[in-house]
């Protein structure tokens, strides 16, 4: 609670002209902020991903307004009847659960409002990955946030391969279908990291499962999920905490499929080692075959 008047905003307020970036619910429709709902109230027009779905909260609070589509495949005419609309009243610009922008359409819309000096403005709420991050128990000092895995093979195991040194907690969105098939290659390209898949936050049937890649896996084998999930990996451990063993291990793996310094690459962003000299291992393993 802030002591300071100038930090405390009026929602009863007329609100300026703009561009409002305004986060919805991502279940229960009561996560929606008093300040959102008055932008919506005040909105002359409101873009929307699916009008059925925004429609539905929009019905909940008991609001009637114009809504627009914009999406994936909206075209540059209709951005620009957007921003023209938002240089003299109020335009919300809301996605089909949680903040918009984040793995949602509408980046372009609002670099082009800020190009032509039209004022864009955040309204903060829910967001999945957010929610997901905090009850989840890995570490959030340091987190990167990825979006959705490919669902080609090849470019999902590149991602995670490129990612997988990174030392923070990693964040993903996936889909039920597609969660087995990720499991199965963090496992083998990440191994024992700690894993939490966060489903239907903020819904009835909620639920955070913590484990390893390949027990998830196996949770998972006979019936995907239902539901919004975010998958998050814990961060690597401390390349010291490793046994040399497994990194011979792996790198005998990767030798088996790949040339000495392609494998040598992988393990050594897999392990965060040194490239040179997981390859000098490499080719001693290779002397020793």
């Amino acid at each position: 609670m802030t002591d300071d008047p100038s930090l405390i905003i009026d929602i009863s307020k007329t609100f300026d002209s703009g561009l409002y970036v305004v986060a919805t619910p991502i279940g229960n429709l009561s996560d929606i902020s008093a300040r959102a709902v008055k932008i919506l109230q005040a909105a002359e027009v409101i873009a929307v991903e699916d009008s059925r779905v925004t429609g539905k909260l929009l019905n909940h609070l008991g609001i009637k307004k114009r809504m627009v589509p914009y999406h994936d495949h909206s075209k540059a005419a209709d951005r620009d009847r957007l921003i023209e609309a938002a240089r003299h009243s109020v335009v919300a610009l809301v996605s089909d659960a949680g903040t918009p922008l984040i793995s949602d359409p509408g980046y372009k819309l609002v670099r082009s409002a800020r190009q032509v000096g039209v004022s864009v403005f955040p309204v903060p709420g829910a967001n999945a990955a957010i929610a997901a991050l905090s009850a989840s128990g890995l570490p959030t000092d340091r987190f990167l946030f990825s979006g959705f895995l490919p669902t080609k093979s090849k470019a999902r195991y590149e991602t995670l391969v490129e990612l997988g040194a990174v030392r923070a907690t990693l964040v993903f969105y996936e889909s039920g279908p597609r969660l087995l098939a990720s499991l199965s290659a963090i496992s083998e390209i990440m191994g024992e990291r700690e894993i939490v898949i966060a489903r239907e936050i903020s819904k009835r049937f909620e639920e955070f499962v913590v484990g390893s890649a390949q027990e998830l896996a196996a949770r998972y084998a006979d019936a995907a999920p239902k539901g919004e999930i975010v998958l998050m990996i814990g961060p690597p451990v401390d390349k010291s905490e490793f046994e040399k063993g497994d990194i011979d291990r792996a790198l005998t793996e990767a030798l088996a499929r790949l040339p000495a310094g392609k494998a040598a690459a992988e393990i050594a962003k897999r392990f965060g080692l040194d490239r040179q000299e997981v390859f000098a291992m490499a080719n001693a393993l290779k002397a020793k075959a």
